[in-house]
């Protein structure tokens, strides 16, 4: 549900709802719309978005390993993971 203040028409803020969240792709959280003559100040804010991380695993884009089949879990199991290695590890190789 969209928070509204201000002095607009009601019908009138419903349209600026449906005009920003269809710009910006995003649901909206509050909006304040202000009218002064023929002008509207426009102040709002949008829900916040959960971050999602992806990696680049065994050559794809992915969040989750969930929808794999067992093929590509197995790949990802058996690939090298590389480190830098310790000090003593380094010095063995000089």
């Amino acid at each position: 549900m969209v928070t509204i203040t201000g002095n607009a028409d009601p019908k009138e803020a419903q349209a600026y709802v449906e005009y920003l969240e269809n710009k910006y792709n995003r649901k909206l959280q509050t909006l304040d719309v202000n009218i002064d003559g023929e002008y509207a100040d426009l102040n709002y804010s949008f829900t916040n978005v959960p971050f999602e991380r992806i990696r680049r695993i065994t050559g794809y884009l992915v969040g989750t390993m969930d929808q794999w089949n067992d093929a590509k879990t197995a790949e990802e199991a058996d690939r090298v993971k590389h480190t830098l290695g310790t000090e003593g590890e380094m010095e063995q190789l000089s």
